[in-house]
């Protein structure tokens, strides 16, 4: 069931003949959860946060007394963007100017200039377009998490570049347009997981930049050998970021999870036979951001010294 279509509002169940007496017993005994005050939620919680915020966004959007869009990272969560970093513990609304900005609660109230082809209609709420919702996120969020979504957006082909890029353009000179330039400017569609993009983030911080992403890799033969995630081609070095999930996209049909680890290991011995010197990290590792730097430093080193 849509999330919209679980939110029961309080004047919907008094005016069927409930009472609110019989509205808090239906509470206790975990019929109905509150989700704000006048709106209640049929049936249990989900563990997912981003489902969690789908329904609290249908709590909300419901009980106001004013229309509004849904924008930022709420309108990321109905559109399907991937978000990490991203915090939902407020439903995000914009209204156009002549409203007032204001956060009272878990409502976050933006004021800004929304022109109606940056507007669409999911799952029965108006929601800032794809475009108009990377850039409000893109201005409004810390450099890493930004990328992280602009990057997906790109990767699953919702939007293009050149697109981005031309939509920079209207929200020139407002708050955090800059901080959204240099996001759009350094994103890249080739980066294939929320891992990806943030060991991109952290390797160009650190100074350790790849001069290659996706790069195909072939034997001495020319036959194809498989794509790294980052590579140095004058050291002759290979970046791998190593999430678990990477696994279940290489599995076949009937294959078996370990047998896929397996070939990813002959992979890498054939990609070393190849002469390319491999590092790996995981997510542990992105959350120490010296040590990936130190791991990836002496790697290079070495294929600095292979190349002599």
């Amino acid at each position: 069931m849509p999330p919209r279509e679980r939110i029961l509002l309080r004047r919907d169940l008094i005016a069927d003949g409930r009472s609110d007496e019989e509205l808090a017993r239906l509470v206790r005994s975990s019929q109905l959860v509150r989700m704000r005050r006048g709106a209640y939620l049929d049936g249990q919680l989900p563990t997912a946060v981003v489902a969690r915020h789908a329904l609290q966004i249908a709590a909300t959007v419901a009980g106001l007394r004013r229309p509004a869009v849904v924008s930022h990272q709420s309108a990321a969560v109905l559109l399907g963007l991937p978000l990490w970093g991203a915090p939902l513990d407020q439903v995000h609304i914009t209204r156009r100017p002549g409203a007032s900005s204001q956060t009272t609660g878990p409502l976050r109230c933006h004021v800004a200039r929304l022109r109606d082809d940056e507007v669409k209609t999911v799952g029965g709420h108006t929601v800032t377009d794809v475009a108009r919702t990377i850039l409000d996120l893109a201005r409004s969020l810390p450099f890493q998490p930004a990328v992280v979504t602009v990057d997906a957006a790109l990767h699953e082909g919702l939007l293009s570049l050149p697109v981005l890029q031309q939509r920079l353009m209207d929200i020139a000179g407002t708050r955090g347009s800059r901080h959204a330039a240099r996001v759009v400017a350094f994103a890249d569609g080739r980066s294939e997981s929320v891992g990806e993009s943030r060991s991109r983030v952290l390797l160009h911080g650190l100074g350790l930049a790849p001069s290659a992403l996706q790069l195909r890799i072939t034997g001495s033969e020319g036959s194809f050998l498989g794509r790294s995630d980052f590579a140095w081609e004058e050291q002759r070095v290979l970046g791998e970021f190593d999430g678990r999930i990477k696994y279940g996209r290489l599995l076949r049909p009937g294959q078996d999870p370990g047998d896929a680890v397996f070939e990813e290991k002959r992979r890498e011995d054939a990609m070393r036979d190849a002469a390319w010197e491999v590092v790996r990290w995981t997510w542990s590792d992105l959350s120490v951001p010296a040590a990936l730097g130190q791991r990836v430093q002496r790697a290079l080193d070495r294929g600095a010294r292979h190349r002599r």
